[in-house]
């Protein structure tokens, strides 16, 4: 059907050549003048990310910016943007800056006075199937939460919308009106322009060779054409961030590499379409199809990605790379099945541009954990477009005033180890990574490539009898165990937005670690000792975190680090290992940032000895009423509650294996203990553990379990409950916060003061009353919260009780008006909208009385995971 398409396009090549996409380029520049000798920001990258972060910083007040491009402004991946603007995305804070760069870029012309080609053209994304279309619901709820226009339509809708769609395979759409077409050259210029005007110096062919280090900070810039001091840098150099951040005398790791991305633009219609006629997104045939001067741009995410540059630095400038008809084939035939009418339509020219993607599909930014103020914004996942400007404005306000003005922790290159820096990991992630940018983003799907990085030693023992595994932070975990017979390939490809195949699986973990004794492997949890040679750990420990500390030896004490503003910057547990040492627990994937955090805090000049000891510790979960029995016949000692209390941690014999750190807590709020084991002792008591637990019923279970039982319990996890801007009073958690005892901490004056003026967000367990488990749409995380009919706020994290019989939902309820109080919860009616269906839920503030006391939940909330 295509081949005088195709065949037109390889004539037009052997006769014309390749062409630039881009309007050609206006140099803005003083590239004749020499270079500073200081500013106090220098931006790395003349691209549409360089350009707003120098912009945003101009408007914030930092006028001694400046800004460098290697080559010519906007002739990286800028230059070959598609120009969407598109405020579909799957993460709260892409949508946030998406929406804030469609507002920046409707305005920056009027601003500026440079035309930017800004068409408030709205969008349409295809479903072909119902599973897409339920995905497009939750989107097109989660949108509206944000206040951006958008719903589902019909096909025929479709087609009055773009007459040229093909419909007869689609079963609905999503429709966005506010969506948009830029320019990203001419914004990027527009951006620099305003930049200028305010101060902003730019230096164009201009190379920086790497950044100068002075005792752990940024102190300046060596470039092609000499040396310039500052105090910050922000590595805007997209395609080139990976190499310029490992150039450094101390390098910076920021994880990503470069794929091919190919798109194809025609000649005018005969018949041109309306300039209001939407872009299309076809995700089922991997497409997008814009307007493009009275012809079509058309690409897409294909199947079998090309990486590139793994070798190492690429070329100056970013030019056109070689075609290739086969690999674009599988497009162009998806193009010409839902645009029929194109197929006689002339070839102008193939587009073949590089574009750097992450291992997450979500971008880098924030300020370096191994370099003080050096910053990052780059990866853009081919959404540089889309998220350029809001992303610029945060990471502006991130230096300025120390933190950004949301939660960028998705983004946040912190979330990342240097385990993801491998360039055979980072090819053939991303080799994954650009298809899934158009498949069907279902709940807890686990990335298939760069697995098995980092391991428990009991990982082939747990393999064999049946785990199945997800990845956190490059480290394997067990989601559940399959039991003999059961098919294993099913429950790999299980992907439903409806009752998952492992419900009954997990269930019966759930229901032995409530009548038996289960062993959950929790060895990912990263681990820290603290020690000093006298009193100066606990003196700065008591500084560092909300909850008191000085607790008799052996004593654990659930707590957290806290910024200026109140909020978790981690959630933890302590143990006092002694009077001079302490060990402590935190989530999986704090470990880079918890340790970052640690020692920006930590006295310079100090005696104090940190240490990352996660490796040196297998951390075995040994949940149930029969875990005591089990333990007393391994370590011949009374594990009664007389003998060995709550919240206790006692160094023992556990088999032949000495030394093993004992914890009276589970992370679940059920009966038991979790084992710290020297990793060459781990083999040897798992062993010990089934071998006598046999008579008890023990069997293995997965975090899917843990999952359940915490969110029963109403605990809170941080990175997905709790994060930077919540505070302990906003979650319950006030009796973890040693306010009057006349400590001082980080956070104490911001939570006093909002103790005496009210808190305006409280954490709320929902519990849904008419939701069908069999027959309706489960709940995930990010659904929108309804109170009295009107948007409160969202669920963080869900799950399904299996001591309930319903779903429990978590989530924060919102109040501009008022302070919520326990009498503002009880009064309301609420509802959760999945997927654009409303549920009646009943809130608590606290589990259900006759399951759990208030004591309990005080004396054994713990961590998420």
């Amino acid at each position: 059907m295509h081949a005088r398409l195709l065949s037109d396009l390889q004539a037009h090549v052997r006769r014309y050549g390749w062409r630039c996409v881009c309007t050609p380029h206006r140099a803005t520049s003083t590239e004749v003048q020499s270079l500073p000798p200081r500013a106090q920001v220098v931006i790395c990258g003349g691209g549409i990310m360089g350009a707003s972060v120098a912009y945003h910083l101009s408007k914030l007040g930092w006028h001694d910016v400046l800004l460098l491009e290697q080559g010519r402004l906007a002739a990286g991946s800028t230059r070959f943007c598609a120009g969407m603007v598109s405020t579909i995305k799957h993460i709260s804070i892409e949508t946030e800056m998406a929406d804030y760069s469609n507002k920046l870029y409707q305005q920056l012309e009027g601003e500026t006075g440079v035309a930017t080609g800004y068409k408030k053209m709205g969008s349409i994304t295809l479903a072909q199937t119902q599973d897409r279309l339920i995905s497009l619901k939750r989107i097109v709820s989660r949108l509206r939460m944000k206040g951006i226009p958008c719903e589902i339509i019909t096909p025929k809708h479709v087609a009055e919308l773009h007459p040229l769609i093909n419909i007869h395979d689609l079963v609905g759409a999503m429709y966005v009106p506010d969506d948009a077409v830029v320019s990203t050259a001419d914004v990027t210029l527009a951006l620099v322009n305003a930049a200028q005007q305010k101060g902003v110096k730019v230096h164009e062919h201009t190379t920086v060779n790497h950044v100068l280090v002075e005792k752990g900070h940024v102190s300046g810039v060596d470039t092609d054409r000499g040396q310039v001091e500052c105090e910050y840098f922000v590595n805007c150099a997209g395609q080139w961030a990976y190499e310029l951040g490992l150039s450094n005398e101390s390098p910076v790791s920021i994880p990503l590499h470069a794929c091919e991305h190919f798109y194809l633009l025609t000649q005018p219609l005969q018949h041109p379409l309306e300039d209001n006629v939407p872009t299309v997104v076809d995700p089922d045939g991997r497409i997008y199809i814009r307007n493009w001067q009275g012809g079509i741009l058309s690409g897409g995410f294909e199947k079998n990605p090309k990486p590139i540059f793994t070798e190492g630095r690429n070329q100056l400038e970013i030019q056109n790379l070689q075609e290739d008809w086969d690999h674009f084939e599988p497009l162009l035939t998806a193009l010409l099945r839902r645009m029929p009418s194109l197929e006689a339509l002339e070839i102008l020219r193939l587009v073949n541009c590089p574009e750097a993607f992450t291992p997450d599909m979500r971008c880098v930014m924030g300020e370096s954990p191994t370099l003080l103020h050096y910053f990052t914004l780059a990866g853009m996942n081919s959404q540089g477009c889309s998220l350029g400007g809001g992303a610029g404005k945060f990471l502006a306000e991130w230096m300025v005033f120390g933190y950004p003005q949301d939660n960028v922790w998705p983004l946040d290159i912190k979330r990342f180890g240097a385990l993801q820096s491998s360039r055979t990991f980072l090819r053939h992630r991303v080799m994954e990574v650009m298809p899934l940018i158009y498949d069907l983003k279902v709940p807890r799907w686990d990335f298939q490539t760069g697995r098995q990085l980092r391991t428990s030693p009991l990982y082939d023992r747990l393999d064999a009898q049946g785990a199945r595994w997800m990845e956190k932070h490059g480290f394997e975990r067990a989601k559940y165990f399959v039991p003999p017979g059961k098919d294993l390939l099913a429950l790999d490809q299980s992907k439903t937005f409806y009752k998952p195949d492992w419900f009954d699986i997990v269930g019966s973990e759930v229901k032995c670690c409530k009548e038996a004794v289960c062993v959950i492997d929790m060895s990912s949890f990263t681990k820290f000792e603290i020690s000093s040679p006298g009193e100066q750990a606990l003196d700065t420990l008591q500084y560092l975190f909300s909850n008191d500390l000085d607790v008799p030896v052996g004593h654990i004490v659930h707590t957290g680090m806290l910024n200026e503003r109140g909020g978790y910057e981690n959630d933890c547990s302590i143990v006092r290992l002694n009077k001079r040492s302490f060990f402590m627990i935190s989530p999986t994937d704090q470990q880079v940032h918890c340790w970052s955090w640690l020692r920006q805090h930590m006295p310079s000049d100090s005696d104090l000895f940190l240490e990352d000891v996660t490796w040196k510790y297998t951390a075995l979960n040994l949940i149930g009423p029969r875990a005591v029995d089990v333990l007393s016949e391994l370590s011949y000692a009374p594990m009664t509650s007389e003998h060995f209390p709550s919240l206790f941690c006692k160094e023992m014999s556990v088999g032949y294996a000495n030394g093993i750190r004992v914890m009276s807590m589970t992370h679940t709020g059920e009966p038991g203990f979790t084992l710290y084991i020297p990793i060459e002792y781990a083999l040897h008591v798992y062993n010990e553990l089934m071998s006598v637990g046999q008579k008890y019923g023990i069997r293995n279970a997965g975090y899917y379990a843990l999952r359940s039982l915490r969110i029963e319990k109403f605990f809170a996890f941080w990175g997905q409950d709790l994060d930077a801007f919540t505070t302990p009073l906003e979650c319950g958690r006030e009796f973890r916060v040693k306010l009057d005892k006349g400590y001082d901490f980080i956070g104490r004056e911001a939570l006093l003061k909002q103790r005496e003026e009210g808190i305006f967000k409280r954490f709320t367990m929902f519990i849904l009353e008419d939701h069908d488990t069999d027959l309706d749409l489960w709940p995930w995380w990010g659904e929108p919260i309804y109170r009295n009919g009107e948007h409160v706020g969202k669920t963080t994290s869900s799950a399904y009780s299996y001591t309930l019989g319903r779903h429990v939902c978590l989530g924060f309820i919102h109040s501009n008006q008022q302070p919520i109080t326990p009498e503002f919860i009880n009064r309301g009616e609420y509802h959760i909208d999945i997927a654009s269906q409303k549920f009646k839920a009943k809130a608590k503030l606290y589990p259900f009385s006759s399951l759990f006391t208030l004591r309990r939940r005080k004396d054994e909330m713990d961590i998420g995971f």
